[in-house]
């Protein structure tokens, strides 16, 4: 018996033409979008390295008397004179790119996490120069001068890499902070707690420390949808 094939005709109706053409936008689209999220990501890491930068420029620039403390893992001797020659209001006034104007009040080293930096301060501390000068470097939010009696905060982005305050997290109690003022005397500080907060909620800025020097760091989660919060106190 012969046997016939027999094919079916596609036929491409108006339907389906309309169909092809919206998948054809879409998968344009598709592809517009990704590359916008991959230009965006590029910039981003490109502005990250520029702020590492600019920072890094800013702590080799310090001018900062060679410090007269004796330092140790152990022991810590300091001079008995409280910072006569510190003064912050005559420290040099900068300018970010936008316009806000800023001083370098000290320098952070946390060499566990292999983190130094300039720590600065803006003149007004309007929400707007603080987001602008944490582009720049860790920033003075609240508290005391450094290594004053009170509560130093520190507040600095976490970009989930190396840079910046991204590795504060991994932090645990007994690692320890050095903190260098305007009149070169570095105090070392030892963590005691660490926790999350919501991003509203300020308590740990308060300075009531019972007459003792402490330092908090502040700085996101991960995720970004919680804050940080390190303290640390003097190492007597």
């Amino acid at each position: 018996m012969n046997q016939i094939l027999v094919t079916k005709k596609l036929y491409v109706t108006p339907e389906l033409k309309r169909k092809k053409k919206v998948y054809k936008f879409e998968f344009f689209l598709s592809v517009f979008f990704v590359c916008i999220l991959v230009s965006a990501c590029i910039y981003a890491e490109y502005d990250r390295n520029k702020s590492e930068e600019v920072s890094q420029e800013i702590l080799a620039n310090l001018d900062i008397p060679e410090d007269t403390n004796v330092t140790d893992d152990n022991v810590l001797v300091v001079v008995l004179d409280d910072n006569p020659k510190q003064n912050i209001n005559n420290a040099k006034i900068e300018t970010t790119p936008n316009g806000y104007q800023y001083k370098t009040i000290a320098t952070i080293n946390i060499p566990k996490i292999n983190v130094k930096y300039p720590v600065i301060d803006g003149l007004t501390d309007s929400v707007e120069e603080t987001e602008d000068l944490l582009k720049i470097s860790p920033t003075k939010f609240w508290g005391s001068d450094p290594n004053k009696i009170g509560n130093f905060c520190i507040v600095g982005h976490n970009y989930r890499n190396t840079r910046f305050f991204s590795k504060v997290p991994t932090l645990e109690n007994g690692d320890k902070i050095e903190l260098t003022d305007l009149s070169g005397k570095t105090l070392q500080y030892v963590i005691y707690n660490k926790y999350e907060v919501e991003p509203t909620d300020v308590s740990c800025t308060t300075q009531r420390t019972g007459g003792k020097k402490e330092v908090t760091l502040i700085t996101c989660t991960d995720d970004s949808k919680h804050r940080v919060v390190v303290k640390a106190r003097e190492v007597k």
